[in-house]
């Protein structure tokens, strides 16, 4: 007789479950692997035009005064007068600052009376001379002296005249950093003064572009300090060498700066312009790199990612040149790149 195999309603009931599973979570229907397949991707696009390209020299340029100077004592002496507040605007000679000499003052004094003495004793001396009654000696000792104090009238007045401080030329002083009563020696600074109208501002260009500056030239700079705003000037003159460590020349240029908005120090963005031409403009971030090439995504008639190849020319920040590879009008793919692949159906957003 024949043996019967026994099995357990549970295994059957297991078996059937894991069937059903595989069925309906394994295998999705037809339709739905379809719609994934067609599903679109969202991009953005942008027309290729030919439209203007200004080709320039970015630099970094520090600000500097035209004429710049630190105000400070010739010699040792108390302050007796401060002629100025810091930050005031003062004219080429004017008086800033006087020490106390009034014991400069009684030396010139003194010299002086005893230069006219000498001087009477001289003429004196020389009608006896004329009369034989004095000696030549006699007569050029006298004149001797007579120099010597003419030469210490001179040291005299001059350090009388150290005592009183002047502007060299018109400008802005700073800060004031002495008052009435201290005691200055030689070098000691009272303030500084700079004549800002026009600023100079000095820059390197690379040693590529030296062809490509020259006097005159026209420069537009901009300044943190005042966002959106241009300021023009141009280019007074040129380094006679190139720096062999950097293989860049020195540049100064010159900015009227009327209104004294530009100070000394500041940090400019400093554009010059090389030319000006036709090229087909595309934003940077619209370029896909593959390994050493450059792809771009254009838009095909029905609505697909097609990959193409171009070639890359001049840069701008955030702008590329293409030279090849693209013609106008093809609507390039700007947005949405990351998704795409070859030939995958997109949905243009924003039209």
């Amino acid at each position: 007789m024949a043996k019967r195999t026994w099995i357990n309603p549970i295994t059957i009931v297991v078996v059937v479950l894991i069937a059903a599973a595989v069925y309906l979570f394994g295998f999705p229907p037809k339709e739905t692997v379809e719609q994934g397949e067609q599903q679109a991707v969202p991009v953005k696009v942008q027309q290729a035009e030919v439209s203007e390209f200004r080709d320039t020299i970015e630099a970094l340029g520090t600000a500097m005064a035209n004429e710049t100077v630190e105000i400070t004592a010739q010699t040792q002496d108390v302050v007796e007068k401060i002629y100025f507040d810091s930050g005031d605007l003062v004219k080429e000679g004017q008086l800033l600052a006087e020490l106390n000499a009034r014991k400069e003052v009684a030396r010139v004094q003194q010299i002086k009376f005893s230069l006219d003495e000498a001087k009477r004793q001289l003429d004196r001396i020389g009608e006896l001379r004329r009369g034989n009654a004095a000696s030549q000696q006699q007569l050029d000792e006298q004149q001797v002296k007579v120099n010597g104090l003419q030469a210490d009238l001179e040291v005299a007045e001059a350090t009388l005249r150290e005592m009183k401080i002047y502007a060299p030329f018109s400008g802005r002083v700073g800060i004031r950093q002495v008052s009435p009563g201290s005691l200055v020696s030689p070098g000691d600074v009272f303030t500084t003064l700079d004549d800002i109208k026009p600023i100079k501002i000095d820059f390197s260009v690379p040693e590529r572009f030296f062809a490509s500056i020259a006097v005159g030239q026209e420069v537009m700079a901009r300044s943190r300090a005042y966002p959106g705003e241009l300021f023009s000037g141009r280019i007074t003159s040129i380094d006679s060498r190139i720096d062999p460590v950097t293989r860049a020349v020195r540049v100064r240029a010159k900015i009227t700066n009327d209104d004294e908005r530009l100070r000394p120090g500041m940090l400019l963005q400093i554009t010059l312009l090389r030319s000006i031409d036709e090229a087909m403009l595309l934003p940077e971030k619209a370029l896909v790199p593959i390994q050493s090439r450059q792809y771009v995504y254009v838009l095909t008639p029905d609505n697909r990612a097609r990959q193409k190849e171009v070639t890359i020319g001049r840069r701008k920040p955030g702008i590329v040149e293409i030279t090849d590879g693209l013609k106008p009008g093809e609507k390039v793919i700007i947005e949405g790149i990351v998704r795409l692949r070859d030939g995958i159906p997109v949905s243009v957003q924003g039209e």
